[in-house]
């Protein structure tokens, strides 16, 4: 069991590097290892032998709209970058970008020769369309695929194949790129049962999910139900059938109509139209307005864990101090619990001077992962850093599970501009129906010829 919690905080400190909160603090204030544990991370970066060969170049640069080292999260210096640090001396080099021009920032660092090594995977939109793009390159003359630390992933990393290469370093299959986030002390005072109890007893589905809903929206009230810009994706992951997926010979599939996709459509109309959705119901508008969790006026808001990979003062501030998360319903039609598959990973960049320490970096990851007194170095972060409880942590724990379980990932974002803007829209994309704008049936006219040309198209430049 204490090896099981070691295992589930090092995953949800892996996870934790993701944080996207302003830097309101100086630099000079962000925390630092303590001496006994820098002193343990030495240790175990010297001691574990599948750390192998040493770096003549040791600065790798990372461009992304977070920060690998401490920043004003309140996050510590991860254990990976510690050990690579103290192993092989390394030092990342962070390249600033904002999130909605990130791909623009990194065309152009490509283009003016700036030697960007490794850019993040976790976003799940970076393959194929950096590999059709050639901004990424190939990872598998650094990465050795039947060694003790990268062999149980070899199987995940298939899924990211393009001309018969890998493209995507995945350190770990995650299950926090949707939670349901909720507070407790709302779920109390309207009577209504625990989503985290409904999961142990196996009841945690998308009808126990509509009834309260149902129960609990009451616009003219000021109650509100399914909040943020990220359900529908996590919906819709749990009927186990991508949007777009890739086949086992790296072609890019058309899914959108598969039965299973317009069920969950179909439901999710339902939902848009019964008013469970808060965002354009009554005086809500159209901005995400996640204190409401907090403050007991929404009831869900289903979001990437990052939302509460903070200092307890700032996840508390927002959500209160009774939060607490479950993964998506399952849906009861579906085969196995599917929930939306997340990853920690990086691709190396077109042009980057470093790959090999980008590889050795990685090792370290996983060596944070898989190695014992590792992970429970990472426990100790997760406990004093963040301020999280037992429970937190073993239902993040459970998440994970779920995740590695079914991985799946869906490629619809992430193939290109283009066939981004024809799918994740409200007009008559995948946003539509839970919008309440258009059925399934009237998206799908709209748009998959279209997406199918675009396909057929980049699946021509992989033969």
């Amino acid at each position: 069991m204490k090896k099981t919690r070691m295992a589930i905080a090092a995953l949800l400190l892996t996870s934790m590097s993701f944080t996207m909160f302003g830097c309101d603090k100086e630099e000079s204030s962000y925390k630092s290892l303590d001496s006994a544990t820098a002193a343990e991370v030495a240790e175990i970066a010297a001691e574990d032998a599948r750390l192998t060969g040493e770096l003549e170049n040791k600065t790798i640069k990372w461009m992304a709209n977070w920060d690998i080292n401490p920043d004003a999260s309140g996050k510590n210096v991860p254990i990976e970058l510690a050990i690579f640090q103290s192993r092989y001396g390394g030092v990342v080099e962070y390249h600033p970008v904002e999130w909605n021009t990130r791909y623009d920032s990194l065309a152009n660092a490509i283009n003016g020769g700036e030697g960007i090594d490794f850019y993040p995977a976790s976003d799940l939109d970076a393959f194929p369309k950096g590999a059709i793009k050639d901004m990424f390159i190939p990872i598998d003359d650094y990465i050795d695929f039947e060694s003790d630390l990268w062999s149980d992933m070899k199987d995940t990393m298939d899924q990211f194949v393009w001309n018969g290469k890998h493209y995507v370093i995945v350190n770990a299959v995650t299950g926090d790129n949707c939670l349901v986030i909720y507070n407790r002390t709302t779920i109390e005072e309207n009577g209504l049962d625990d989503p985290a109890e409904l999961l142990e007893k196996g009841e945690w589905t998308w009808k126990t999910f509509q009834e309260m809903l149902q129960q609990f929206v009451d616009p003219e009230n000021g109650q509100y139900g399914i909040d943020g810009w990220w359900f529908e994706a996590g919906l819709s992951a749990t009927c186990g059938v991508p949007y777009i997926s890739m086949d086992a010979s790296g072609k890019l599939v058309n899914n959108l109509k598969d039965p299973a996709i317009a069920r969950m459509q179909d439901w999710m109309y339902e939902l848009g139209t019964t008013n469970c959705v808060a965002i354009g119901v009554g005086d809500y508008g159209w901005t995400e307005m996640p204190q409401y969790i907090g403050e007991g006026k929404t009831l869900f808001l289903p979001a990437g864990g990052w939302k509460l990979y903070s200092e307890k003062a700032q996840w508390s501030e927002v959500f209160g101090e009774d939060v607490m998360f479950v993964p998506m319903p399952k849906d009861p039609n579906a085969d196995e619990y599917y929930v939306p598959c997340g990853l920690d990973g990086y691709v190396m960049v077109k042009g980057g001077q470093n790959p090999e320490g980008v590889a050795k970096f990685a090792d370290c990851k996983r060596v944070t992962i898989t190695n014992e007194r590792a992970e429970a170095l990472a426990s100790e972060q997760l406990y004093t850093d963040y301020g999280w409880t037992e429970e937190m942590v073993e239902m993040l724990g459970k998440c994970h599970e779920l995740a590695r379980a079914n991985p799946h990932y869906d490629f619809y974002t992430a193939v290109s501009a283009d066939v981004t803007t024809l799918l994740d829209n409200n007009e008559n994309g995948v946003r539509s129906a839970s919008k309440g704008i258009a059925k399934w049936s009237e998206s799908l006219s709209a748009i998959y010829s279209a997406v199918d040309a675009y396909l057929n198209e980049y699946n021509s430049q992989a033969e």
